[in-house]
């Protein structure tokens, strides 16, 4: 009896863990990196550094630290003959948007000329180049200095607004961040920016309905007839809350500071061959006017 009742209740206590197909199917696939970026958000390249580096968890991010294998060589190679391409994707970036005499007018009080180029610089300002500076607390240069940052400026057009996109490091950002919307006296909207929550797979699994109609083929399911619900990448950085605002605008000044951190991405090509590269990836645009 006791052993007929032991089998009864391993029985009922069975795994319930798919078989390695169905875990290797797009929808579980995603669900489960999903779970596993909860505290550290993964890059756009993360799986391909994952299968050649040693990864680190820094700044809310999982960063590729060494090679596995002795590529040194490799690397030098390609950057003093061909193309070497980094991810730089961690950097947060910040996007501050509204007229060009206000932004330039506030921005001069956290740099200096002293320290070489600042956000007016002729050839920055056209947008053609990306500029270099440090960055100070509002008047007190040159103390109290934030960091090093890079910038780059919107092509002008007919309109006086511009939009400037800043990249800071991650461990700077809240405290540039704070430094700007102190500046600009900027404050959330009213309307605050909240990225929708991802599901987990156990929400996924409660969502799936199952099609059991005779004479109906199943569509896009699996051995049982589960449905395929899209499932919800992760929005927002290791450096913000997904459920805080990640955009501030000022009554005053008119002036809208955003977060882009992983929104806008940024890769770094070093070699002599990176603009054939270049000009080989990227294709121009047809231009249509109305």
């Amino acid at each position: 009896k006791k052993q007929a009742e032991k089998a009864v209740h391993q029985k009922k206590e069975q795994s319930k863990t798919k078989c390695r197909k169905a875990r290797r199917r797009h929808i579980n696939l995603v669900a489960e990196f999903n779970r596993r970026q909860r505290k550290n958000i993964w890059l756009e390249t993360h799986i391909w550094h994952a299968k050649r580096f040693h990864m680190v968890k820094k700044w809310g991010y999982c960063l590729g630290n060494s090679p596995t294998e002795k590529s040194y060589r490799a690397c030098y190679r390609a950057m003093t003959k061909h193309c070497l391409l980094q991810d730089l994707s961690y950097y947060c970036c910040l996007e501050l948007t509204g007229k060009e005499n206000e932004l330039l007018k506030q921005l001069g009080r956290i740099c200096s000329i002293d320290t070489g180029l600042t956000f007016q610089e002729a050839c920055c300002l056209s947008g053609r180049f990306e500029g270099s500076l440090n960055l100070y607390r509002a008047d007190r240069y040159p103390e109290d200095m934030l960091g090093p940052v890079t910038f780059i400026w919107r092509p002008r057009d007919r309109s006086e607004h511009r939009q400037l996109w800043i990249w800071v490091h991650p461990a700077l950002k809240q405290d540039i961040l704070r430094e700007l919307k102190a500046i600009f006296q900027c404050s959330e909207p009213e309307e605050i920016c909240i990225t929708e929550p991802v599901t987990t797979a156990v929400q996924e699994e409660k969502q799936m309905q199952v099609d059991m109609s005779p004479g109906k083929k199943r569509k896009k399911g699996d051995k049982e007839g589960e449905k395929v619900v899209p499932v919800k990448k992760i929005v927002g950085d290791g450096t913000r809350d997904p459920f805080q605002s990640y955009s501030w605008i000022s009554q005053t000044t008119g002036i809208t500071i955003s977060d882009r951190s992983m929104e806008i991405l940024k890769y770094r090509l070093i070699g002599p061959l990176s603009h054939s590269v270049l000009t080989e990836t990227l294709k121009a645009a047809s231009v249509q006017t109305v």
